[in-house]
């Protein structure tokens, strides 16, 4: 029949014959238990284990700075040593009681020398009495008489010192970076108002109330500054209007504070960065809306003229200036109320606590070394906190993602970053600039393996995707070699049957 249409005997055909056949459908299948151990070796991910019960077992720990504060002896004449045993019980009993002394161990001496030298000053916080409250460089605080008569008195002194409160900083505070970038904007409400201003004095009003305070601070930040003046700023809202017998003001209520920037019509930022940018922003009312205030909760005009916007930045409304005129330029004098404003929001946003209540500071163009004591050791605290839960994190997620790649790089970071943790705690005793590096370095070694490319690949990669892509291509491929295996087993098998009946 095939013969007489011109076809082949099927069985004719070299290929078909059964042996060659079975060797050519054998090849696939050495070819694919060939290459399985390397398909096998090419798509593993490399898991080396971490420290896990490191960093476990610092997820407790929290740091502890000894202060040693001596009082004067030849000023307190003769009660110098019971009220340093005075102190010390009050001292214990609120690091007993109240959180704020958590991580501090105070201790209460008395020094019969006046003069302190340049070793003992940088580590030993001194107490006088004299005519006033004051502290003074290099970490000295003067008592008043009056605060100098009771152990309670000073006891308070030093908790508003040394212990600033912190609850009520959280919220206000930015989280703690190497660098910051900050912007300060001149904001003309309307371009058409005869109170348009077309330029300031920056310059000068920075180096005479911003850069005092920056050199201080840069032992914990960098900071890079820019400046921009907009002739068009409007508001999203409306401002209250309060019309009396005399006068008609406006004026903003506390909830109109928490929407007064106009993030979709004022370019706040110049420049693009992953740095993070606080933002200070000098804003001119229009003339139809000028006087313009900021009201209380009752409703009534304060004498305010600024407002913080917690981990953003500050602001400050410039009504119209008797003494401006109606002049285009703002001077470094007209600037100097502002921007000394805008040194104290600085202050604030960075986590510098101001003085207690009563207590003044000799110079008041800088921050004392009191405040920076502070604000390093809450900063050095903050980043170790970070780092711990940093750490945590990567432990708990290598744990519940079982495919997540972990590779030496990664493993080194979580060991340097363990590491300069230990050295973090080793160095409390010495001054706080020191703990704040070696916390920093934990917590950018931390952040280095938590963000590692390798990791955050397949962070939202679950196995469900794995099967999603490799399914389709291999079962195109299994399903005819295994159906064409089946059916070659099933013709040898039907042969030799037959073999076996001959």
């Amino acid at each position: 029949m095939d013969a007489l249409h011109g076809f082949k005997d099927v069985q004719s055909l070299s290929f078909q014959r059964p042996i060659i056949r079975r060797l050519i459908l054998g090849s696939y299948w050495v070819v694919i238990l060939f290459a399985i151990p390397f398909w096998w070796r090419l798509t593993s991910i490399e898991r080396i284990a971490l420290p896990s019960n490191r960093v476990y077992a610092q997820l407790e720990k929290r740091p502890v700075f000894p202060v040693n504060v001596q009082l004067d002896g030849s000023s307190f004449q003769g009660r110098a040593s019971s009220l340093a045993s005075e102190l010390n019980v009050l001292l214990a009993q609120s690091m007993r009681t109240s959180t704020r002394w958590s991580n501090l161990d105070v201790h209460v001496t008395v020094d019969q020398n006046a003069a302190v030298d340049n070793q003992t000053a940088h580590s030993v916080y001194t107490i006088a009495v004299g005519n006033g409250t004051v502290v003074r460089h290099p970490r000295h605080l003067i008592l008043s008489q009056d605060d100098a008569s009771s152990a309670t008195k000073i006891a308070d002194v030093l908790t508003g010192l040394l212990a600033p409160e912190a609850s009520s900083r959280v919220q206000r505070v930015v989280q703690y970076a190497k660098r910051y970038r900050l912007a300060f904007t001149l904001l003309n409400e309307d371009v058409t108002s005869d109170q348009l201003i077309h330029s300031w004095d920056i310059r000068a009003a920075l180096a005479e109330h911003i850069s005092p305070v920056l050199s201080q601070l840069n032992v914990l930040h960098d900071f890079l500054i820019e400046s921009q003046v907009q002739f068009h700023a409007p508001l999203a809202f409306e401002p209250v209007q309060i019309v009396s017998e005399n006068s008609t003001l406006y004026g903003l209520t506390p909830g109109d504070l928490t929407i007064f920037v106009n993030s979709a019509e004022w370019t706040l930022s110049s420049s693009v960065s992953e740095d993070p940018v606080l933002h200070f922003l000098l804003f001119v009312p229009s003339s139809s809306r000028q006087p313009l205030h900021i009201l209380d909760t009752q409703g009534s005009p304060t004498k305010r003229a600024v407002f913080l916007l917690p981990q953003w930045g500050g602001i400050y409304i410039l009504n119209h200036l008797g003494h401006v005129g109606t002049r285009t330029h703002l001077t470094a004098v007209d600037l100097s109320l502002v921007f000394s404003a805008f040194a104290d929001q600085l202050s604030a946003l960075l986590g510098v606590s101001s003085l207690p209540h009563g207590v003044k500071s000799d110079d008041p163009f800088t921050l004392s070394d009191w405040q920076l004591d502070a604000v390093l050791r809450y900063r050095a605290l903050e980043n170790i906190v970070g780092t711990q839960q940093t750490l945590h994190s990567i432990v708990k997620l290598v744990d519940q993602i079982k495919n997540m790649p972990v590779d030496e790089t990664v493993r080194g970071d979580v060991q340097n970053a363990l590491t300069a943790l230990e050295q973090a705690y080793q160095s409390t005793s010495g001054l706080p600039i020191t703990i704040l590096q070696r916390s920093r370095e934990a917590l950018s070694s931390a952040s280095h393996a938590f963000f590692n490319p390798g990791m955050l690949a397949l962070l939202y990669f679950p196995a469900e995707h794995k099967y999603a892509v490799y399914t389709p291509l291999f079962v195109s491929i299994a399903v005819p070699l295994i159906v064409a295996l089946g059916r070659e087993l099933h013709a040898w098998r039907r042969e030799h049957r037959k073999t076996a009946g001959k």
